[in-house]
């Protein structure tokens, strides 16, 4: 059992916010359509379970970053479907341009610069 887990990359409730919000900036959709979504972009690196989706997405919505609505999906079942709000948008490029700031940081730390070794 260890060894199907091995592998995987557990998400920090931030990261997975920002997950959640880029992936509707690409256009509404479902809650398994955005652990799809996720899951095919990250090269399969990344899978998102419904016990993690879910209070993300209520949280998000209590926000205002995000909207739903329940509609009718092509297989005739009812589903809610979430959509980034004008506020969401505005805190992905916030969320974004933290997440670079984090990267860089991190990759400076990894990949010193020669000219910075100690």
């Amino acid at each position: 059992m260890k060894s199907r887990y091995q592998n995987r990359i557990e998400l920090l409730q931030g990261t997975l916010d920002l997950l959640i919000l880029q992936t509707l900036q690409w256009g509404s959709q479902h809650g398994y359509g955005i652990t799809q979504a996720i899951r095919a972009r990250s090269g399969e690196a990344l899978q998102v379970d419904t016990g993690s989706l879910y209070p993300a997405l209520h949280r998000l919505e209590r926000q205002k970053w995000i909207a739903a609505a329940w509609k009718v999906s092509e297989n005739k079942q009812r589903v809610r479907v979430y959509r980034l709000t004008a506020a969401g948008k505005k805190q992905l490029l916030s969320e974004r341009s933290r997440w670079e700031q984090l990267s860089e940081a991190i990759a400076g730390i990894l990949n010193p610069a020669k000219g910075n070794e100690a």
